[in-house]
């Protein structure tokens, strides 16, 4: 292979037509369900064009008060915000929550409340249920095959399967009475003339032995893959500083499977403004405007500084190596430029994996990922009011996913928003969620950092500030044909300011239109400023949410940010205990500095579906509370009398008794902190 170091490339454009346009007919496949897994964690295989009659759909409890009216061409109740407990039709004393026609593959489910009342999955017309478990068994870990971590997993509250569930003629799922709140399935139909197996619990050596492939190589994701035949990796060193570039030749045809960089001096977490100055694009075969230009960090999947992480396609080490899975054929030559807008200079060990094309050049679509805010938001008002656009494409290709910036410094849950997908012209999306964090894999406005090998957050603050979220789809690929539209709903304005950039990635056959040109430094890099965080915090404040849990009998306590509500509570957080019941006890550890007599203070929140509390310390009963308030307020500082302490970590409990005859019985319990002020 010809390689060369260069700055500033100008290759003359031989656009679309050195790619060749010539369409291979689409044949029957057979696939295994060994194939079918394999597709988890086969990045290569989404780089071939999508064969007519491939979709990906998903199945949710958005609330069904957002519609599209066809006889008006209008969108009406499109922030209905009720996404719970949506369902196609009630049969009998059964709710129908998902239906489709064969040949096809669910790939994900997940649910942010899954509780005891029973889901079977109905497969190819049978009588009895292919799966028939509590909604919760779904998801614990406890059930063949839905027990391999990687796959089946929760992070920040959110539980997610992605054991795959295929059925040849048709799928149909039903719950009945007390399967929780909140749900999503998403699935891929195949072509007509597909042969996938149908879906049964208990699995062959092959099929366990596929699931426990999968599993570890999705739980241990990184900046190396196995090698193939042909490989070769080309090393280059690039310095480049105050507006240089520097820039990789590739020739071809081949395709980029890895790329790889070390920054020297390495970007820390607080490099917020210089990992948005560096970029990084690619050209292929001579294209004058760029397939992939994005920020530097951006594209490799976290921003607002660098934050380790680790998934399946991108990543950043702990020990400073970024790295990038992507598989992007080329025919002809490849153009990687890296580029510092900034003043200051840095070295990149840039390491670059290509392999030959295993199928013909005709098959694959060429890789895209940009970056923008605000771009080609919607036209027709009522859209324009709620969703912010993410991809706006058309040609032929597959969506993979997107990294999410959110600026957010007055702090306040910002993901409320469901994410949608149109495809090819569709007025109503075939993909409707129900909240943003629901998308990316977790719930309940969780702030808790997590990685995974197809979802992380990289960064959160609390959720006010900067957050940094991803997804991305390896088996749940979105194809399309013609056309593609993904947005997130946005509830709060940018005059706010809570203001969005994202970095969407999706594959294109050559002549499709990707309308994102590179953006200036300045629309990269001056949109924020870190000292409009202002966070108020009570003076000697033991913050609830910080507190260690030492026991717990039931429930899930965690932080919750309550920005969003008029009062104050100190750092806009505060413990939430959800999901209890009376009887339930909690124990908080209470650390005392040195011996002393001290009075106890805490503030805590009442709210609808607060419970009637009994607090003790080490045992002894300080107060009953009955916590419940039509509005979500602070009790303000409550004292909880005088107390002998002896230094050490003492026991700060918490009883559900009850709830008041006038609240929404959920029992909740919210610790905002605690004081010790030390009396003479």
């Amino acid at each position: 292979m010809n390689t060369s170091v260069r700055f500033a490339a100008n290759r003359l454009c031989l656009g679309a037509l050195a790619w060749g346009l010539t369409t291979v007919p689409a044949r029957a496949e057979a696939l295994t369900y060994a194939d079918l897994v394999r597709r988890l964690t086969d990045l290569e295989r989404l780089a071939l064009l999508p064969p007519p009659g491939e979709r990906c759909a998903q199945w949710s409890s958005y609330d069904r008060a957002s519609r599209y009216d066809a006889a008006t061409g209008r969108y009406l109740n499109w922030d209905a915000n009720g996404d719970g407990d949506g369902f196609i039709r009630r049969e009998g004393d059964q709710f129908v929550l998902a239906e489709m026609e064969g040949p096809g593959c669910i790939w994900r489910l997940w649910s942010a409340a899954p509780k005891e009342g029973r889901v079977r999955i109905y497969l190819d017309g049978a009588v009895e249920p292919a799966v028939d478990l509590p909604f919760h068994g779904y998801f614990d870990g406890k059930h063949e095959p839905f027990t391999r971590p990687a796959l089946v997993h929760t992070v920040a509250l959110g539980w997610n399967n992605y054991t795959p569930i295929p059925y040849q003629k048709s799928c149909k799922i039903l719950a009945e009475k007390g399967w929780g709140a909140y749900y999503q399935f998403v699935y891929t139909t195949f072509p007509k003339g597909t042969q996938v197996p149908t879906f049964q619990r208990r699995l062959g050596a092959e099929e366990n032995a596929a699931l426990d492939a999968a599993n570890a190589q999705l739980a241990r994701p990184g900046p190396h893959l196995p090698p193939q035949s042909g490989e070769e990796v080309q090393h280059r060193r690039l310095t480049t500083a105050g507006g240089g570039t520097g820039v990789l030749n590739l020739s071809g045809p081949r395709a980029i499977k890895t790329i790889r960089a070390r920054v020297e001096p390495p970007f820390t977490p607080a490099d917020r403004v210089a990992v948005r100055e560096w970029t990084i694009q690619i050209q292929f075969d001579g294209e004058t405007q760029p397939a992939v230009w994005a920020p530097f960090a951006d594209f490799f999947g976290t921003t607002a500084g660098a934050h380790a992480y680790r998934s399946l396609p991108a990543g950043l080490t702990e020990d400073g190596v970024w790295y990038a899975h992507w598989f992007m054929p080329f025919i002809r030559a490849a153009d990687i430029t890296l580029g510092n807008d900034g003043q200051q200079s840095r070295t990149v060990d840039l390491e670059v994996v290509t392999v030959p094309l295993r199928e013909p050049v005709e098959r694959y679509a060429r890789f895209h990922a940009k970056w923008h805010r605000d771009a080609l938001l919607p036209e027709d008002p009522e859209r324009r009011k709620i969703d912010w656009t993410l991809l706006r494409t058309t040609g032929r290709g597959r969506f993979l996913g997107v990294m999410l910036h959110v600026w957010n410094p007055r702090g306040a849950w910002w993901g409320e928003g469901d994410e949608k997908f149109w495809v090819d012209g569709e007025k109503f999306p075939s993909t409707f969620g129900t909240g943003s964090e629901d998308y990316f894999g977790y719930a309940w406005c969780n702030p808790t950092l997590f990685q995974h090998a197809f979802h992380n957050q990289t960064i959160s603050m609390n959720n006010k500030g900067h957050i940094s979220v991803n997804r991305w789809h390896v088996a749940d690929n979105v194809p399309f044909q013609h056309s593609f539209e993904a947005a997130i709903e946005k509830y709060f304005p940018n005059s706010r300011p809570t203001l969005y950039a994202s970095t969407v990635f999706w594959y294109l056959a050559p002549g499709g239109e990707d309308p994102y040109p590179p953006q200036p430094t300045e629309a990269r890099t001056g949109y924020w400023n870190d000292a409009e965080i202002q966070t108020w915090r009570a003076p000697g404040a033991l913050e609830g949410e910080r507190l260690k849990i030492l026991s717990k009998t039931g429930g899930n306590p965690h932080e919750q940010d309550l920005s969003l509500f008029e009062g104050r509570w100190s750092g806009d957080a505060h413990l939430w205990w959800i999901e209890a019941k009376p009887g339930d006890r909690l124990e908080l550890a209470l650390p005392v500095g040195q011996t002393g007599r001290y009075k106890l203070l805490a503030a805590l929140t009442r709210a609808v579906d607060y419970g009637i509390v009994k607090l003790t310390l080490d045992g002894r009963e300080l107060t009953t509370l009955d916590l419940f308030n039509p509005a979500v307020v602070s009790t303000g500082e409550l004292d909880l009398g005088t107390h002998e302490l002896t230094a050490g970590e003492h026991r700060l409990g918490v009883e559900i008794l009850g709830a008041n005859d006038r609240a929404v019985k959920s029992y909740m319990f919210g610790l905002d902190y605690v004081r010790l002020v030390p009396e003479s």
